[in-house]
């Protein structure tokens, strides 16, 4: 693996963003509006992904990123719960669902081979 300099240059948090960028477009319809509370929430744990990825890169040691990362893969995994709770009350289609649920796994799966990376020791 080539050495990475910025966190912007990693591949979880490239997919990360991506997700971020589909709870937001979903989020914008109006079935969302009557919820907001839920709204919010779902947006913030997307968020939370690539915040965490960032935060752990930052701190510069891969013992605080590893445990960043843990968090990061913990908001990843509420928000594909979310995914299910937005289908179950119709805010979402199924297609949005599957777009989004496929990349949210996609994140997780990224984050632990990242994770599992680190603790090989390189």
């Amino acid at each position: 693996m080539s050495t990475v300099r910025r966190f912007e240059d990693l591949a979880a948090w490239k997919l990360a963003r991506e997700l971020v960028c589909l709870i937001y477009a979903v989020t914008k319809k109006s079935d969302f509006d009557s919820d907001i509370s839920f709204r919010d929430q779902f947006r913030r744990a997307a968020v939370s992904i690539v915040a965490n990825v960032a935060e752990g890169f930052e701190r510069g040691s891969d013992k605080q990123l590893i445990q960043f990362l843990y968090n990061a893969r913990g908001s990843a995994g509420e928000v594909r719960s979310l995914l299910y709770v937005a289908l179950d009350q119709g805010y979402l289609t199924m297609e949005e669902f599957q777009n989004c649920i496929s990349k949210a796994e996609e994140v997780s799966k990224a984050l632990f081979g990242f994770i599992r990376y680190l603790q090989s020791g390189r």
